[in-house]
């Protein structure tokens, strides 16, 4: 089994890529702007989600027609403005990265996928699509459009023992959580959180295992939040 990883190099994508490679497994990432460390460096390559050639020519270099593939989907920008003030710009670039970068990778592996006839498809969404949150349309727009691709994908695919499912994320101890959201707004957020806790990003893990073992999981959008929607 291969298991590729965008957006592998930091937060939940690295956390992924280690925990894989820790248990052996042959594991390949892309990172944009991080380095990845030094010891990883013959298992990344630097692409350009956005740019589905980019995307294509990685895939291309890593997988044959005789490997088992799951793609995890981790490449992901942040654009955050209230609606009125946004640069329209970077929001179509922030769709670019999140949306049909993933679609990029997806579009990539299938073929491959098609004639093994097996696959694993991982995408990461969020609870921004679910629960509003002022400033962050670009983002929620992009982790809702997830849903719909991974279910026309999953019927699409469900015969040749191909799945794609979702895992919108709540708020984590890693990752985005940590980098973008301010202090004090993540100091309100955790009052919300039923569990009353930011979430350990072993929880992500289980979940991408049982998804990569599930064979009769597919088109969904699995909630990993604390309770809180």
């Amino acid at each position: 089994m291969k298991i590729l990883i965008t957006g592998a190099s930091k937060g939940i994508g690295f956390y992924l890529f280690e925990k894989f490679k820790t248990e052996g497994f042959r594991v390949f990432g892309t990172y944009s702007s991080t380095l990845p460390l030094e010891k990883y460096e013959q298992d990344f390559e630097k692409v350009d989600v956005a740019n589905d050639k980019e995307v294509k020519g990685w895939v291309d270099s890593l997988v044959s027609n005789d490997d088992e593939i799951v793609l995890i989907n981790c490449a992901s920008v942040n654009y955050n403005t209230i609606a009125r003030k946004a640069d329209v710009q970077k929001w179509k670039y922030l769709i670019d990265v999140n949306l049909i970068g993933t679609f990029a990778a997806i579009n990539a592996v299938l073929p491959f996928m098609h004639e093994k006839k097996y696959g694993r498809i991982i995408n990461f969404s969020s609870i921004l699509a679910q629960k509003g949150l002022a400033g962050t349309s670009a983002y929620a727009a992009s982790k809702a459009a997830l849903w719909g691709m991974a279910k026309a994908i999953a019927v699409e695919n469900a015969k040749n023992n191909i799945t794609i499912n979702n895992i919108n994320l709540g708020y984590f101890n890693i990752g985005m959580t940590l980098n973008d959201v301010p202090e004090s707004v993540l100091s309100d957020i955790k009052k919300q959180i039923p569990a009353q806790k930011l979430g350990n990003p072993e929880d992500i893990y289980k979940a991408v295992k049982y998804l990569i073992d599930s064979e009769f999981t597919t088109g969904t959008s699995l909630d990993i939040n604390g309770g809180l929607f």
